[in-house]
């Protein structure tokens, strides 16, 4: 098939070859011959290999093995599960599950979604027995670590590619892996997109383990813009710390905290007398005129200490601080932000008392995560490491907290294992969603006590499933023409000459496959 997006994808190629002549990767001559070849490239693969022997590795001497990529004559799409998919309300948000290889559904995501994404969060698997079917030694294996940083890649490429120009990605990782796959955030993001790297306590109890020095209660969240200039622009990174806000008042501007008014050096201030509730007469040097303290208290934004007999405090309404967007800081207490045992106690809650997925996030961290990465309440956010489905409730918790009517997109595999037998996805991530979401199981299932203490949240959920069908397919009613529902893609049914031009511009990447685990492995091993 013609691919049509060539040019625009070679347009994205030679920018990134003029980001690499500004961090110094590859000198300008390199360079001008690097984008005269990509612009004679005759495919999208040709023009990726050209494109990557401008990547020296310098920057941050990160050294892993890839894993390959090759096109194939295998179409992927999607094809809509209606089993599991759900209506509530025509008029509510519909938000989509995609389950299958998550590599598979960012291609396709991008026919629909390139450019559109503001906040993606990811938590890959990044421990022992969960980073591939041959790490099984964990860190004492250094294929292990390959295996994570090669499997991510070619993901967080096609992630970049479906990020809005402000648009942001956090992605958990745990200590021992947070500075390789920082150097691979570098080398797709660049290092000046770095936005930061928050330290969640994500423990509420001291380890109690005396074999060590140092016991693991944090992990890391690496934030990274596509475009930091951008993102500057748009506003983003508001406060997101709650815990010195509270409203121990009940003002129903919300919570707050205060700072002094009295200046305790004397310095660059007002001196007058003020007299507190109690009677008392303060004289004193204040840090504003006596007709912005008498505006404070007839605005009610005076906190009196001692009970109204001491020093006058002036309220500062987190509501206030988050519209100037004031920047959050990199530490993240459970107290604010959630534990791990909360998180369990969440999926509990949801399945009636069962614990039915490992090291499950709570839903206070990815709503703080998803306010600080955009200002939108209409937010696109994406997770295509999904697992038990806390992006979804984060999401659909913060719409209800505002009104909102940000989507979410999750994509999860289907993987079995012992507490999920018949899969992830099916065990776990869906009945999730459709038990928050409206009040029972698929099953008919109200057992359960998250429903007795919240409203489900309605909405609608789309699931999808990932199909193949060969280019050549020619048999009436199984061309790929014939089986990929452009509806499913937002867009309106077309006659046949529009659909072939469609498909044709749009499905030809996802023709790409990535090396499985067993190649990957095989092929390594053989280079040892």
């Amino acid at each position: 098939m013609p691919d049509n997006n060539l040019e625009q994808s070679k347009q994205e190629l030679l920018a990134e070859i003029d980001r690499r002549i500004e961090d110094k990767i590859i000198e300008q001559t390199n360079a001008d011959l690097l984008k005269k070849l990509i612009n004679n490239a005759d495919t999208l693969t040709e023009a990726v290999a050209i494109a990557e022997l401008g990547t020296t590795y310098r920057r941050t001497g990160l050294h892993f093995d890839k894993r390959l990529e090759k096109f194939t004559d295998t179409i992927k799409y999607f094809k809509k599960n209606d089993d599991l998919s759900f209506r509530t309300d025509e008029k509510g948000v519909t938000h989509k599950l995609i389950i299958g290889d998550n590599y598979d559904a960012l291609l396709n995501l991008l026919v629909e979604y390139r450019g559109m994404i503001d906040v993606i969060y990811i938590d890959p698997p990044y421990g022992k027995d969960s980073m591939g079917e041959f790490a099984e030694t964990n860190y004492d294996n250094a294929i292990t670590r390959d295996n994570l940083l090669s499997m991510l890649y070619p993901r967080l490429e096609l992630a970049k590619q479906l990020l809005s120009e402000d648009g942001v990605i956090f992605c958990s990782m745990d200590d021992r892996n947070q500075a390789y796959v920082k150097c691979l955030f570098d080398e797709v993001f660049g290092e000046r997109n770095f936005e930061g790297n928050i330290h969640w306590r994500r423990r509420s109890n001291q380890p109690n383990d005396k074999t060590k020095m140092i016991g693991l209660v944090a992990e890391h969240i690496l934030v990274y813009s596509k475009n930091l200039d951008y993102h500057r622009q748009a506003g983003i990174g508001k406060v997101n710390s709650t815990g010195k806000f509270s409203n121990p008042d009940n003002d129903p501007r919300g919570p707050w905290t205060s700072k002094p008014w009295k200046i305790s050096n004397g310095r660059n201030g007002s001196t007058y007398a003020i007299k507190t509730p109690s009677g008392k007469t303060l004289e004193g040097t204040w840090s504003g005129s006596k007709k912005t303290f008498e505006e404070h208290i007839k605005n009610n934004t005076v906190h009196w200490t001692n009970g109204g007999d001491g020093f006058p405090r002036i309220k500062v309404f987190q509501s206030s601080v988050e519209g100037e967007g004031q920047c959050a800081n990199n530490w993240w207490p459970w107290e604010e932000f959630g534990s791990n045992n909360n998180a369990t106690e969440e999926l509990k809650s949801i399945f009636g008392g069962e614990y039915p997925f490992e090291n499950p996030k709570p839903v206070k961290l990815i709503k703080a995560i998803i306010k600080l990465g955009s200002i939108k309440d209409n937010a696109k956010v994406l997770d295509f490491f999904a697992g038990s489905g806390t992006t979804g409730h984060a999401v659909m918790d913060l719409n209800r907290d505002d009104d909102g009517k940000r989507e979410f997109i999750l994509v999860t595999n289907n993987e079995e294992n012992q507490l999920n037998p018949n899969g992830i996805a099916v065990d776990v991530t869906t009945k999730r969603l459709k038990r928050i979401m409206t009040g029972e199981c698929y099953d008919g299932n109200k057992k359960f006590d998250w429903i007795k203490n919240n409203e489900p949240y309605g909405d609608n959920l789309d699931v999808y499933d990932i199909e193949t069908v060969a280019n050549f397919e020619s048999s009436e009613g199984k061309t790929p023409f014939d089986v990929i529902d452009e509806t499913l893609y937002d867009k309106e049914k077309m006659n046949s000459k529009e659909k072939i031009k469609w498909v044709c511009e749009n499905f030809d990447n996802t023709q790409k496959s990535v090396e499985k685990d067993s190649d990957y492995k095989k092929r390594i091993e053989g280079a040892e």
